[in-house]
């Protein structure tokens, strides 16, 4: 699709994939120096009990950015500028960066949105999920929920830790299910806040699912939640935004003339916010 395509798209669903954004020279170096950090224990892996699950020799990297050279490059690099420029608005800040390694056998991450941990006011926020694997059903790609691009920030309840490394998620009314985004490396998908999504187990015996994620939130913010602070601006700038409060309402599903709906009847009770 041409760019006019691909913003309409984004615009009539709060996501878009930018085929090949990156090239496969730049994701071969990319593997390569996270395949290397892994091996400084810099990961999560210390959370993980259980010391057969392929997480704990791989676990995520969060916020390598505040380290790492490459990752605030990227993070900021002009090609995800401006598409955030276009999909976000003008001068949005970066305030997070995350690597996935997803190993042969590990567990996948339940359904979600990214505003329930970043908290943005006003405005919300984006991801930019570049794929540095192919990724597709078979090794867990990314799973997004049609329709969901506009929906408010809905109530956790517990997920299952069989099949996901974190403990809440969201619930999808009948009818409405996740739809694979199959990825080639280089590619990178842009999604709001509000958009559900999750992935599921990498079921291969031989292949990495490796991610580079980036959040992004609305030039307009004037709070985040803690954990994301500070932010940095696009020309490297580094700032502090107010800290969001916790609690409030969240939506529901109900039942109205038929078909569901969001109503925000619900309560929040804080959990794991911190710890996407």
């Amino acid at each position: 699709m041409i760019q006019s395509d691909l913003i309409s798209h984004y615009q009539q669903n709060g996501f878009v994939t930018v085929p090949g954004l990156f090239s496969q020279e730049e994701v071969q170096h990319y593997i390569e120096h996270y395949m290397e950090l892994n091996t400084q224990g810099r990961g999560e892996g210390r959370e993980i009990a259980d010391e057969t699950d392929p997480l704990k020799k791989y676990p995520r990297l969060m916020h390598p950015h505040r380290h790492d050279t490459i990752s605030m490059e990227w993070m900021l690099d002009k090609r995800i500028v401006e598409w955030l420029e276009m999909l976000l608005g003008p001068k949005p800040y970066a305030t997070q960066t995350m690597v996935y390694y997803k190993p042969p056998g590990s567990r996948g991450q339940a359904l979600h949105q990214d505003q329930f941990y970043l908290r943005v006011q006003p405005g919300t926020c984006m991801a930019a999920w570049m794929a540095l694997d192919r990724c597709d059903e078979e090794n867990g790609c990314l799973q997004i929920v049609p329709g969901s691009g506009n929906l408010p920030v809905l109530c956790s309840v517990e997920a299952d830790l069989n099949k996901s490394f974190v403990s809440d998620t969201v619930q999808l009314p009948q009818g409405m299910q996740p739809t694979p985004v199959v990825m080639e490396p280089g590619d990178v998908l842009f999604f709001n806040g509000s958009v559900i999504h999750g992935s599921f187990p990498n079921t291969t015996q031989d292949r990495f699912r490796r991610a580079i994620i980036g959040h992004y939130v609305s030039g307009e913010a004037e709070k985040v939640a803690q954990w994301y602070n500070p932010v940095w601006m696009m020309d490297g700038t580094q700032i502090n935004l107010e800290n969001s409060k916790w609690g409030g309402t969240c939506g529901v599903w109900v039942n109205k003339d038929g078909r569901p709906v969001v109503e925000m009847a619900g309560v929040e009770t804080r959990q794991n916010y911190e710890i996407h």
